[in-house]
């Protein structure tokens, strides 16, 4: 018999546009294999690269050892107004078109519950600047950066050149608002400035420049809202990457591809630290607005602890450090979707 009239249902959305998006459908095919079926009735709705929305299966072909799975675009359409007949809805996607506010917009207007941070929060925590902004104002410290806007490089070049030649090398050249270390190049020399700022530009036409550190730890904490909505971190955790790797930092291929990347959880740090970056982690969260869940990243250097970034739909595979950071803080899988799930039926539409 078909039960599917009483159990809620819940569409989960991945791919999307951005260079992140086999990272994104990735991360999908984990977490519906996570989602009780016997609880909820699961729509995947998967977003080609070209922005198609399609009715996605349960069942997934075997993953290619080295390769992102992708949407399928030969697949039936799916009408995005069809999710107002949704109870709620887990949107897995990274990156520009679906983690920046974008999507949260179109859910906002249809009325529809959905799970992590809402229009705001996903737009300023997507913009580097505008995330190193918002964490300034709530006193959390920080690395030097400068902010290249497209008509600055064109017009401005000299002054720009300046402004990032006083941070001193190595500096780290980034699209402003992309994910998973794409389009990021560590710079050296003064020489290969030029082409890092155009292959960011691949992928962002604006652009930030930040400080390199020097003896730096990558260190990263998660933060999921309880029942009554107040934040809570996890244990603090640790990447690192293989020493004889060809990898200079955390990159593309090291996260996902060919696992010279390690998620130590949790770090070896001291407990006063752990504390510190836990308080942190809930004050970059609340500075945002987010809702939800977030990753909060930081750097340990040799001058001290730094925040660099929030992330505000992780990697979600049970191996990704978000999943793996409550796992060490004694909450599973399956019971992290499960929370997130509860958090988005339950939540308000409208302002909040």
């Amino acid at each position: 018999m078909d039960t599917s009239a009483n159990r809620p249902r819940l569409a989960v959305i991945f791919g999307g546009r951005s260079s992140e998006h086999g990272v994104s459908c990735l991360t999908a095919r984990e977490v519906i294999a996570a989602i009780d079926t016997d609880r909820y009735d699961v729509q995947p709705v998967g977003i080609t690269r070209d922005g198609t929305w399609v009715r996605e299966n349960l069942e997934w072909a075997e993953l290619v050892p080295g390769q992102l799975p992708e949407v399928r675009g030969e697949l039936p359409p799916f009408a995005w107004e069809d999710l107002r007949g949704y109870d709620a809805v887990f949107p897995l996607l990274h990156g520009p078109w679906g983690e920046d506010g974008t999507v949260q917009g179109l859910f906002e207007m249809a009325d529809v519950r959905y799970v992590g941070a809402g229009v705001l929060a996903s737009a300023v925590s997507m913009d580097k600047p505008f995330t190193k902004t918002v964490f300034s104002a709530a006193g959390l410290p920080q690395l030097p950066y400068v902010t290249v806007l497209p008509w600055q490089w064109k017009g401005e070049r000299d002054r720009v050149e300046a402004r990032i030649r006083a941070l001193g090398l190595p500096v780290f050249v980034k699209p402003a608002r992309a994910g998973s270390s794409s389009g990021v190049t560590m710079v050296d020399t003064w020489e290969a400035l030029d082409g890092a700022v155009n292959k960011a530009r691949d992928f962002d036409p604006k652009v930030i420049v930040e400080a390199g550190a020097k003896g730096k730890r990558e260190l990263e904490c998660a933060v999921i809202q309880g029942p009554d909505g107040k934040p809570v971190a996890s244990v603090v955790g640790e990447i690192t990457v293989a020493q004889d790797s060809a990898h200079e930092f955390y990159d593309f291929e090291a996260k996902y591809l060919d696992g010279t990347s390690s998620n130590v959880a949790p770090a070896d740090v001291p407990e006063t630290l752990s504390e510190r970056i836990r308080t942190y982690a809930v004050q970059a969260f609340e500075a945002v607005g987010c809702e939800g869940l977030a990753r909060v990243d930081f750097f340990l250097t040799d001058d001290g602890l730094v925040i660099n970034e929030i992330n505000t739909m992780p990697g979600f595979t049970p191996f990704s450090m978000f999943p793996v950071l409550w796992q060490a803080s004694g909450v599973s899988y399956p019971e992290l979707v499960e929370r997130l799930i509860q958090l988005a039926i339950e939540r308000e539409t409208g302002l909040r």
